[in-house]
């Protein structure tokens, strides 16, 4: 099964993208809308080691048409997902959008701090 996943920082790199997947990925260039760029510190060593950045960018929600993200949208396979949410820190959580410029749709990750409330807490 194939998957979509935008990329606005570093799984855009090659080097982490060989590292994750063990192959670059192929996708298109497209543009998120309602979003703004901010900045996390990771302290992960294992994701220090593949990226080579001590700072990232994470996805923060504005709602506002004028705010937009520009990146890629790569076509990966849903075990590669599951190996993107590996390489991401708990910083980060993944989440589905449509609000993309192109119209269509993928995953994203965003700042793990605004999903919280979002979704309903498991069963005990």
């Amino acid at each position: 099964m194939r998957e979509r996943l935008f990329s606005y920082g570093t799984l855009q790199l090659t080097s982490v993208q060989i590292e994750s997947f063990g192959r670059e990925l192929q996708g298109r260039a497209d543009t998120l809308v309602g979003y703004v760029v901010g900045e996390i510190e990771i302290v992960d060593e294992a994701v220090l080691a593949v990226s080579g950045e001590r700072f990232h960018p994470i996805l923060q929600y504005s709602g506002n048409d004028s705010d937009q993200v520009d990146g890629m949208v790569f076509e990966i396979s849903t075990a590669e997902l599951a190996q993107a949410d590996h390489y991401e820190v708990d910083a980060y959580a993944r989440i589905w959008s449509e609000h993309f410029v192109s119209g269509i749709g993928a995953w994203l990750y965003v700042d793990a701090r605004e999903t919280i409330g979002l979704f309903p807490s498991p069963l005990p």
